[in-house]
């Protein structure tokens, strides 16, 4: 049985993938240019996951009327653990919650088919002061996953589950430091 609180991801030796969905007009930019250009909104928080099925189960397979695309966004893990240092837990004080550059929230992990799981999936939010560093600094590379994720989401209504998951990154339990561990964990 998994830690109730564990992030897993797919990631190397220096960078590791978060997941988005974008209506169609944001993703089209930001993969023509490289990186988040307009219509992409520089002045709100903006929310990555590291777990592509938590994603999934979000977006409904890329259904949901404004993500309607999926980006694998691949960023240093510098920068990954650079915005956790920073991170409140939203389940904080109020107060700090509001000043805090980077938010931190930890809801049920999901099955293939969206049931919630008895342990939790990270989400990361970005605040406006870090939105230009992500960005602009920390992005190595941004790649389309709506055609593998609509195959997969057609392999799994069809009966076809163990195709399906095939199509899915390889995530494993990514290795935190242990001051941001600490950090991070609910009820510490």
């Amino acid at each position: 049985m998994a830690p109730q609180y564990q992030i897993r991801a797919d990631y190397d030796a220096d960078t590791i993938v978060v997941y988005q969905a974008y209506a169609p007009a944001i993703a089209d930019a930001a993969l023509r240019t490289g990186h988040f250009v307009a219509p992409f909104s520089f002045h709100r928080m903006t929310w990555i996951k590291p777990s592509f099925l938590w994603l999934m189960h979000r977006s409904n397979w890329a259904r949901k009327p404004g993500q309607e695309r999926v980006l694998a966004v691949r960023m240093t893990r510098q920068g990954w653990e650079e915005a956790l240092s920073q991170a409140v837990l939203t389940t904080a004080d109020p107060a700090a919650v509001a000043q805090a550059a980077v938010h931190v929230q930890w809801d049920p992990e999901r099955s293939l088919r969206g049931a919630a799981l008895n342990h939790y999936s990270i989400q990361v939010g970005i605040g406006r002061s870090l939105i230009r560093t992500f960005t602009d600094n920390w992005i190595v590379s941004l790649t389309d996953l709506t055609p593998q994720v609509r195959k997969a989401a057609t392999l799994t209504q069809t009966g076809h589950a163990s195709k399906a998951q095939r199509l899915f990154p390889a995530e494993r339990v990514y290795p935190l430091p242990r001051t941001l561990e600490s950090l991070l964990s609910p009820g510490r």
